[in-house]
């Protein structure tokens, strides 16, 4: 190789169509399956959350991390914080891998498609933030007022009917739906048995029953605040 091919590649390499370097960008550090297993790009399971399509992407995922995420890291401490956070986006990354292989058209393009950004991680944050938290307001859509534990119940539904909405109208919010259940299994300790937490659902249910059933009300003004007796 000469110096006039030298110097060729080196200005190919940084002078290069911007669209088209960002293309190669998100090739091999977004997330797509088939990378993944035909190519080994392991590595595409993290660093597809670093990366965004657009300014308000980034945007929108950064100001929900920073409102809901510094209180849960002031409780946790930055350490647990961060390892939450990447279970998170790992959960959301393996979720999106694993379900590319669902037979049928969804699989098949989801196996396909690239996923880029923070939502899922950011999604995982959300959910923590209405377990520990779940009476805290939250505005939907900056004007409607409702209790986190609410907010992240819709967001959810949201996203798990989007999912499965057809093929390629749910991609993104599969990544949503999976960092919400990476989330809520690293909370639980991966300890989550469905019958006993149907069962204690069911006794407390029973025991507001009866609470009800034995309050005692001893009349007098409608305004007194002391009316009820128990």
């Amino acid at each position: 190789m000469n110096w006039n091919d030298l110097l060729l590649r080196l200005r190919a390499l940084f002078f290069r169509n911007p669209v088209s370097l960002l293309k190669d960008v998100y090739w091999v550090y977004g997330l797509m399956p088939d990378r993944v297993f035909a190519h080994g790009y392991l590595w595409q399971l993290i660093t597809y959350s670093f990366l965004h399509a657009s300014i308000s992407h980034i945007l929108f995922n950064m100001l929900a991390l920073w409102m809901f995420g510094v209180e849960l890291e002031r409780t946790w401490g930055t350490r647990f914080f961060l390892k939450y956070y990447f279970v998170c986006g790992i959960g959301a990354a393996m979720t999106t891998v694993l379900l590319s292989f669902v037979p049928g058209a969804f699989g098949q393009q989801l196996y396909y498609s690239l996923t880029i950004g923070a939502s899922g991680a950011v999604y995982g944050v959300l959910l923590a933030y209405a377990l520990y938290f779940p009476s805290r307001p939250i505005y939907m859509y900056f004007v409607f007022p409702i209790p986190a534990k609410y907010f992240v119940a819709i967001i959810g539904a949201i996203s798990l009917l989007s999912s499965m909405s057809g093929p390629g109208g749910g991609i993104a919010h599969t990544t949503h739906l999976g960092g919400i259940v990476a989330g809520y299994l690293y909370l639980k300790g991966g300890r989550i048995h469905l019958l006993s937490e149907m069962k204690y659902h069911y006794l407390k249910w029973r025991l507001n029953q009866k609470r009800r059933k034995f309050d005692i009300y001893s009349g007098g003004r409608a305004d007194d605040v002391n009316r009820r007796v128990h």
